[in-house]
């Protein structure tokens, strides 16, 4: 691009803010525009590089002239302002896809899927960085992949990708994608269908080449079949990883370990070693070690990385104990796959916090944990209709609540020594909270403060 471009930002967050960043730093012309008021910590970062913006509207005659539209993930495509400028010709990209274009793709490891993916990001970080301490994890994880580009372009990515950020790439290639699964999610932003969440998440392959690999999960036939699907279409190097069935090439268990194979590679490790509970957790263990051993990260660091790996926060975060019952903070199970993963951890008896915003959740798929295993379901949601209807019948007892004080409060009436207090919502936060994060760390508090 000439160096007098002007690039247009249209979101002011971690990512608008940080591929203003990335375009200043690069000499172009740049204006950040938001429909909301911006943050004051991004306000400050604005400022302080002199980067031109507006906040509480959009100025169409600033935005039309446009070169290059950047546009943040949590503006959907279908938005008047998005379809005028395509009417236009002008082109509309997403932060990562920006980031990318100022970097070599042999230094990026992405990672997305329905759950998981933050996990996985996090643990593969993790090992590669014990080898590779220059490594960065950013994305969708929380932190601007393109602000990183900006302080320093040379350095590995860890990249977790979400399906938004995956809408607005045309280059974009990691030489690394893993796709953790795909299950009904965000469906309410693809127009309820899921053929279109499903492309969505196999965008992460269409740029790949013969030198790329695709880390993905044997065991999900909705990811099988969209890898079958798109077969003719993917060129890179397929490595499945399972725990239901053996693999020549990937990786799988065999007598109680962990075993991957790449070409002349054999990487083992006793699967009583990983400390992150759970079968998904294991797959995303399976995940993240494959990824270190392409990478040539010692395979003694990568079992020490395993061993000393405790989780992320707010998923299946187990935070306190008192009086023989446990509670666990799993407030970024966003969706229902989410919420089963957790609730098929737990081997204990439980007292389910549930509820938020619907995205289209169908639940009868958690029926046969919630018959196993849930004496009580505390509803915090503002709309708990489907809860109450899928479950009413089932479980005890179960209850709509105003605030999550309420909900820990009739946890403790219900809850028995030996039982597990578990807030896993299987759906979004903003209805009450400023997001999942907010919401854990308000379960955290609550409980916290019964000592």
């Amino acid at each position: 691009m000439q160096k007098d471009t002007y690039i247009v930002i249209l979101g002011a967050g971690e990512s608008g803010v940080g591929a203003a960043l990335l375009a200043q730093s690069k000499g172009y012309t740049v204006f950040v525009s938001d429909s909301k008021t911006i943050s004051e910590s991004f306000r400050v970062k604005l400022e302080g590089a002199a980067i031109d913006f507006e906040q509480n509207g959009h100025s169409w005659d600033r935005i039309r002239g446009a070169d290059l539209v950047v546009k943040s993930p949590g503006i959907p495509d279908h938005i008047a302002l998005i379809q005028e400028l395509k009417i236009l010709g002008i082109p509309v990209i997403s932060e990562i896809e920006w980031g990318f274009r100022f970097i070599n793709a042999s230094q990026v490891i992405a990672i997305t899927g329905t759950n998981g993916k933050t996990t996985t990001a996090t643990l593969t970080h993790h090992i590669i960085s014990s080898e590779f301490p220059q490594t960065i994890l950013v994305g969708n994880i929380g932190d601007s992949f393109a602000a990183a580009v900006s302080e320093d372009s040379s350095r590995p990515f860890v990249i977790e990708v979400s399906s938004f950020q995956l809408d607005g790439i045309e280059h974009f290639a990691p030489h690394i994608a893993i796709i953790t699964n795909i299950t009904p999610d965000h469906l309410d932003r693809y127009q309820y269908q899921m053929e279109l969440y499903i492309q969505s998440k196999m965008r992460i392959v269409a740029n790949q080449t013969e030198q790329d690999y695709l880390i993905y999960d044997a065991d999900d036939p909705i990811l099988v079949a969209a890898i079958d699907d798109s077969k003719d279409r993917i060129k890179s190097r397929l490595i499945p990883f399972s725990t239901e069935k053996l693999v020549d090439q990937g990786a799988c268990l065999k007598d109680g370990h962990l075993v991957i194979h790449i070409d002349n590679q054999t990487f083992t490790m006793d699967t009583s070693l990983i400390p992150i509970p759970g079968k998904h957790n294991l797959k995303n263990t399976m995940a993240s070690a494959t990824a270190a051993l392409l990478k040539s990260v010692r395979k003694e660091a990568i079992r020490q990385s395993i061993e000393g790996f405790t989780g992320v926060p707010h998923r299946m975060e187990v935070f306190e104990e008192f009086s023989g019952v446990r509670f666990i903070n799993d407030s970024k199970a966003t969706n229902v796959n989410a919420s089963y993963f957790a609730l098929e951890s737990v081997k204990r008896p439980v007292i389910w916090i549930a509820g938020g915003v619907d995205k289209g959740n169908d639940y009868k798929a958690l029926m046969p944990l919630v018959r196993e295993k849930v004496k009580a379901i505390l509803c915090i949601g503002v709309d708990n209709q489907k809860l109450v209807e899928t479950f009413g019948r089932v479980v005890p007892d179960i209850v709509e609540l105003e605030s999550l004080e309420d909900a820990v409060a009739h946890a403790m009436r219900y809850a028995e020594h030996g039982d597990t207090v578990l807030l896993s919502p299987a759906c979004a936060s903003f209805d009450r909270f400023a997001n999942y994060e907010d919401r854990g760390n308000q379960f955290k508090r609550i409980v916290k403060s019964l000592d």
